[in-house]
């Protein structure tokens, strides 16, 4: 008997209430930055709260997404360890926030990190074996398959850290480079891959050729260009001139992958059958013009003017990450999750999103107008209240979010029946 379904009203309101739980202290970061609040340290409850923002928002939809995959393709295996495993994983998320905010990196909490990555291993194996049960659409496996190895690769780079803070090592680069090592295939594999594996599949239930076309030639792109442009996170650090060219070549590469999201964007345009609502076409729409920036910003990293800005400048840092995490992958999910309802004559919350919207725009133009006046050794007054707003803005409209699914429970219901 099967356990667990994406549609459900247990893992959507988890997935729901635990970005609402990442907003939340996204707005307690930035109201300590303005007013005081002496009892909570600042550093802990940062590291809580990206821990948090990792593991039990993103992941968490991830893997219940494509579960949702193998029950669509009529998949025949044990949906009650997959209930198990997002289980696990929501511990896990929620062991790591509690200790990051408390202890920041001691023992309980790099125990609950270590269980998260052992949780992913977990998922792994047993999602690799369903997902060759799977023989068509091959086109979309490779996608997942991908996914799951970059997922796999990136907690070297936890690995990496936590050696280091264990051996005492002094040599700074180190850390960054284990930090930028595991962000790197996280951002740029993990979740990109496994989003592009989730779209297609929504796009492909007719398999259209020329769908299948851009696919390929998109995952050839950035598969091919994945481990490289991690060398244009470290190009800050004396690393040798061949390391350099290759990570500068790469990204140059990965900009085609740029025309193949065009062509993939004009295709979806003369899909009448997708039927897709304003909403979503919308989220979606955000999560592709995020992508281009993304990809332009990180080629822009190559020239050394852009560089040294790229990695001395906190507000350019921070709003790469959030471009990435909320612009591109965060938007993408909201989608995603809007697309499958909407089909089933259900939506999330529309001025909920909105508002969410309006505080992602909002946060990422401050933090570039304070990025350019930094650059131009100016003061930006009054932006730091303007961020808390923006803040306030996403955590309110995420609570909507959550509030729209409680009353559409019986709905839900009948409509994943």
């Amino acid at each position: 008997m099967k356990i667990i379904e994406f549609n459900s009203k247990k893992w959507i309101r988890i997935a729901l209430i635990n970005f609402f739980i990442v907003a939340l202290a996204g707005v307690i970061l930035r109201y300590k930055i303005n007013f005081p609040l002496p009892f909570l340290n600042q550093k802990f409850l940062l590291h809580g709260h990206s821990h948090f923002a990792f593991v039990g928002w993103v992941t968490l939809a991830l893997m219940a997404t494509m579960v949702n995959y193998l029950d669509k393709s009529r998949v025949m295996t044990s949906y009650k360890k997959y209930h198990w495993l997002l289980g696990a994983n929501v511990l896990t998320a929620y062991g790591m926030l509690f200790t990051f905010i408390i202890q920041g990196y001691a023992f309980l909490s790099i125990t609950f990190s270590t269980l998260s990555i052992l949780v992913s291993y977990i998922f792994i194996y047993h999602y690799w074996k369903d997902l060759r049960r799977i023989k068509e659409n091959n086109h979309i496996s490779i996608w997942f398959k991908a996914a799951l190895i970059l997922w796999g690769i990136s907690s070297l780079g936890t690995f990496g850290l936590a050696y280091l803070m264990s051996s005492h090592t002094k040599v700074q680069e180190l850390y960054f480079a284990s930090i930028y090592f595991f962000l790197h295939f996280q951002y740029n594999g993990w979740f990109i891959f496994s989003c592009f594996g989730l779209l297609f599949s929504y796009l492909m239930e007719n398999t259209p050729s020329n769908l299948i076309k851009i696919s390929r030639k998109l995952f050839l792109t950035l598969s091919i260009t994945v481990g490289p442009t991690y060398l244009l996170s470290i190009t800050g650090f004396k690393i040798p001139s061949f390391l350099f060219w290759t990570g500068a070549i790469s990204g140059i590469i990965q900009l085609t992958a740029l025309v193949y999201g065009y062509q993939l964007l004009k295709a979806i345009r003369i899909r009448p059958d997708l039927s897709l609502t304003k909403m979503t076409t919308l989220l979606w729409s955000l999560a592709y013009t995020s992508f281009i920036l993304k990809v332009i910003l990180q080629s822009l990293s190559i020239v050394p003017y852009f560089e040294t800005f790229a990695f001395s400048l906190r507000p350019v840092v921070i709003g790469y990450l959030h471009l990435c995490f909320l612009g591109l992958i965060s938007f993408f999910i909201l989608g995603y999750f809007n697309a499958l309802l909407s089909s089933k004559h259900i939506k999330l919350n529309k001025s909920g999103l909105l508002l969410f919207i309006f505080g992602v725009i909002l946060q990422e133009v401050v933090l570039m107008i304070q990025a350019l006046n930094a650059i131009l050794n100016e003061h930006s007054p009054n932006t730091a209240i303007v961020l808390f707003i923006s803040a306030i803005a996403m955590a309110v409209g995420l609570a909507m979010l959550i509030n729209s699914g409680k009353h559409k429970t019986s709905i839900i219901k009948k409509a994943i029946a």
